[in-house]
């Protein structure tokens, strides 16, 4: 596949992006942590809502165990952006999510940036950060990519 150079954000190039982050969060979804670690730069960070930050080895460790479809009832990828400078991008997009808590389903967003660095012929990981989103900014459901319920992938409606 023929990948970007400086400042040519070519279709191809923003399509792989597009997939690496379907990828990104299909791992979450289904607890794959060895494609995942591939996706991932040797150098590695990830940032919560709150600040705290997570290396490599403590946020892959955590990636193994984190989506429980029991609880995690619904997730939905929406409002993808895809941005190229260079050999830098930055994929951002807004997860849905319900979740059973106490018998009773919570709703939220999550909005987060995953920037990716073009190495050695592949584009890396080399942070995720994530941001809480207040409802009053939620982006809506025409801007859904892709859907999964109790942990498995909804097929796309044409």
């Amino acid at each position: 596949m023929q990948h970007a150079l400086r400042n040519d954000p070519s279709a191809g190039t923003m399509d792989e992006l597009r997939a690496l982050n379907a990828r990104f969060i299909h791992n979450f979804v289904t607890r794959d942590v060895a494609s995942h670690e591939a996706l991932l730069h040797p150098d590695f960070i990830n940032i919560w809502p709150t600040g705290q930050r997570w290396d490599r080895a403590t946020y892959l460790k955590y990636w193994a165990t984190a989506f429980d479809p029991n609880v995690i009832v619904y997730w939905d990828v929406r409002d993808e952006l895809v941005t190229i400078i260079g050999d830098v991008a930055l994929v951002r997009s807004t997860n849905k999510h319900i979740r059973r808590r106490d018998g009773n389903e919570v709703t939220g967003m999550t909005m987060y940036t995953d920037t990716y660095l073009f190495e050695n012929g592949a584009w890396k990981c080399i942070q995720a950060q994530l941001t809480a989103v207040a409802p009053e900014h939620y982006p809506p459901d025409d801007t859904i990519v892709s859907v999964y319920i109790e942990g498995t992938l909804q097929p796309r409606a044409n």
